[in-house]
């Protein structure tokens, strides 16, 4: 369990926050690009960390991420008119380019240059990997974007979208990277309401809706060995269950500072999927979700299934937000929960999200009794919370200067008990940390 304090500590992500603060030393997702799908566009207002912002993408293209209100009045920006590389304020005119530029002020007097002593905040923006990034901490300390392997693939290779959550962002994260949830809150199983006792009779997959041994080693052994592993970009999160055989079958995510995480179940060959968590306040934020596959284009039938839940998505409304919510108890069914699944609830992401959301909307840490299965989390915990102590103390987070190592895949496997978790890393990616981003390496897959 953590103090108060320290619960206090991990999960705040205003500005002037320890964790806020760490938080703005990396590039954040704020929005989808299709979300901005044109030039000259309708604004959107975007909440980040408490801040208040405005995001469009000008003339060029160019998309900027600046503060909502005008500085002159106070007028919100979002009723501007988009047009020629600037959101104009319909109250008095004051026009702003994708930097905070006010580059026209109408009710000035002509004979001075007061516009050019006039600047609204406006924070440094990229687009990778069908997403809009916002870098949110000291001018002069802009690192590299992470190189996610989702947005280093084609387009072609990838799905990403995105679903509101009402709960605090750290407690969504933790759920990402526990991999001994998964036997009781995500399978699936087959049997007639009269079968009390044997509920291990037809377990399947509900990330590739397939019927595997992978499912029944999941049921049969809901004591993952864990193990961790540190990394430039992260950590490594491996659970390891019994097969009956000298095998283990191993289950390894991923953790990326500070927000990113990747799920633990695909097999070589399947695609991989992933998260980012992003606050909008201390208790609700988005989670970009996505697949790739580095292999191969993305069906057109797995797309139609990404949309409809399958994977770590969930099925969204036109705003992202999901259709099975906090709102409708999440369609929960109860007849479904006595035959089909332990939660009666429909989705992987879905069912994340209640357990989620019902630990409250900020997770009351120092009443919980954590035991051998809560290692990752421990390690998350620790691993953020020393950071933004550190940055505290002026030291600059170590994975900044490294963000070129975050090329890394998590995924599963099936190795001998004899093998320890760096040989396991080895034998799955051909490196202990899961990096697969050295260009030689590129070069022999080819």
């Amino acid at each position: 369990m953590l103090r108060a304090e320290d619960n206090k500590f991990l999960t705040e992500s205003s500005a002037g926050t320890p964790m806020g603060e760490l938080l703005r030393r990396f590039w954040m997702p704020v929005l989808l690009s299709e979300e901005l799908p044109e030039a000259d566009g309708p604004p959107k207002k975007i909440v980040v960390m408490g801040e208040e912002l405005l995001a469009f993408r000008d003339s060029r293209g160019v998309v900027g991420v600046i503060d909502q209100y005008c500085p002159h009045r106070g007028a919100n920006l979002w009723l501007g008119r988009n047009e020629e590389c600037g959101i104009r304020c319909v109250y008095h005119g004051w026009k702003f380019d994708t930097d905070g530029r006010c580059v026209d002020m109408p009710t000035s007097y002509p004979d001075l240059n007061a516009k050019d002593l006039i600047r609204i905040k406006s924070y440094p923006v990229r687009e990778w990997g069908d997403m809009i990034w916002a870098y949110m901490g000291p001018a002069d300390a802009v690192p590299e974007l992470p190189a996610l392997e989702m947005a280093l693939v084609p387009a072609s290779h990838r799905y990403v979208t995105k679903k509101w959550q009402d709960c605090n962002w750290v407690q969504a994260l933790e759920g990402s990277i526990d991999t001994a949830h998964f036997t009781f809150a995500h399978l699936s199983f087959e049997k007639e309401e009269s079968e009390i006792l044997d509920i291990k009779k037809h377990f399947v997959n509900p990330l590739t809706r397939v019927a595997t041994d992978h499912m029944r080693w999941i049921a049969e052994d809901p004591r993952p060995v864990i193990k961790i592993s540190p990394h430039a970009a992260g950590l490594t999160v491996a659970g390891g269950r019994l097969t009956g055989t000298d095998d283990i079958y191993w289950r390894i995510a991923q953790f990326l500072m500070p927000v990113h995480a990747y799920a633990p179940s695909s097999m070589p060959g399947e695609n991989i999927f992933g998260q980012s968590f992003v606050p909008v306040t201390d208790t609700n934020c988005w989670i970009y979700t996505y697949a790739w596959n580095p292999e191969r284009p993305l069906t057109l039938a797995e797309r139609d299934g990404y949309n409809r839940g399958n994977g770590v998505m969930s099925v969204v409304d036109e705003n992202y937000v999901p259709l099975r919510n906090k709102g409708n108890d999440y369609l929960i069914d109860r007849k479904l929960q006595k035959t089909n699944s332990y939660t009666g609830i429909k989705g992987v992401s879905e069912q994340d999200a209640a357990v989620q959301d019902s630990q409250g909307p900020i997770a009351d840490r120092t009443r919980e009794h954590l035991g051998p299965t809560d290692l990752g989390i421990l390690h998350f915990r620790k691993l953020v919370m020393d950071a933004a102590r550190a940055l505290q103390r002026g030291e600059t987070p170590p994975h900044l200067k490294h963000q070129d190592r975050y090329t890394v895949r998590s995924g599963a496997c099936v190795t001998s008990k004899a093998k320890d978790l760096p040989a396991v890393m080895l034998e799955r990616f051909g490196d202990e940390a899961g990096y697969v981003g050295r260009p030689d390496r590129n070069a022999a897959a080819e």
